[in-house]
């Protein structure tokens, strides 16, 4: 069993909801039959990140995560980065840190290494633009991206990028979003996910940040099961994510089986009710989603 819960669903200035990361972890059986999973992957890891999984940890279910009162990022064993955004890549300095200084008995034992998985171009500059300045400096050295994670960088090949997978059955294709545009379509690199249940076959669609770009998504999000997709709640003249009016375009079937995320704080507001109809709803912050069976 394959299992996605968000540790918020908001957008990047969303204060009621925290930042839209997600938690996805694999199952032997189910998660009432298990003390806990056996894998685990987060969909970034923003800002505040480290608040949404401290509240997370108390919810039932989710016990495993807390060491001592505090959250054990010891249990998170993959990284999944779609981009470079504070609030998808602002947390993982606390992540590390913690690993490093804290949940190994105060450094003085092997700190865990979670693997940190996206393209390279990304790997370099978040580490070169983004972490190095807090986290290169440690006692007595210099530190690299590699003393906190283990690296894997997904190769470009003639399809796009090689995928990745998580205890082999599941796998991982990235694809890229037109999220900020600096010259043309994908020059900046961004990535949503297509997951794949290699025994049966089902997939799943996981937008990542983007523009509407339905066109090139269509054949994906049209075998998915379910979709999970960027949201914006208000118009805008120059749009980096998908307008809640552009996806409302989509054909009936798709958006029966699309979750819309990363929205604003006014989600509730009475004149967005009409997503409960048309959509599979707004994505719910610390709820557990089945992927697959």
């Amino acid at each position: 069993m394959l299992t996605l819960t968000f540790l918020g669903v908001g957008s990047a200035f969303a204060k009621r909801n925290h930042h839209s990361n997600a938690l996805i972890e694999v199952w032997t059986t189910s998660p009432d039959k298990q003390s806990g999973p056996d894998d685990t992957l987060l969909l970034d890891f923003g800002a505040v990140g480290p608040i949404a999984i401290d509240q997370l940890k108390n919810k039932p279910g989710f016990g495993y995560l807390a060491r001592d009162g505090i959250v054990d990022y010891n249990k998170i064993q993959n990284i999944f980065i779609t981009h470079q955004h504070a609030d998808h890549i602002g947390g993982l300095e606390e992540l590390a840190f913690m690993n490093v200084f804290v949940l190994s008995n105060g450094g003085d034992g092997a700190a865990f290494k979670p693997r940190i998985i996206s393209s390279m171009n990304i790997l370099v500059n978040l580490w070169d633009t983004s972490l190095k300045g807090g986290m290169s400096p440690l006692p007595g050295r210099y530190a690299l991206l590699q003393d906190y994670f283990h690296i894997l960088a997904l190769r470009s090949i003639a399809t796009g990028y090689e995928p990745f997978h998580i205890a082999d059955r599941y796998r991982f294709e990235i694809f890229p979003t037109d999220h900020i545009r600096i010259e043309r379509q994908y020059d900046w690199p961004s990535y949503g996910l297509f997951i794949t249940d290699t025994e049966t076959d089902e997939s799943v669609f996981y937008s990542g940040d983007t523009r509407f770009d339905f066109a090139t998504y269509e054949p994906m999000m049209t075998q998915a099961k379910l979709c999970f997709h960027d949201t914006q709640l208000y118009g805008d003249a120059e749009p980096v994510h998908a307008l809640l009016s552009e996806l409302r375009t989509m054909p009936s079937e798709v958006k029966k089986k699309t979750v819309c995320y990363h929205y604003g704080d006014t989600w509730d507001r009475p004149e967005y009710s009409f997503v409960g109809e048309e959509f599979a709803g707004f994505a719910k912050p610390h709820h557990r989603y089945v992927l697959f069976e």
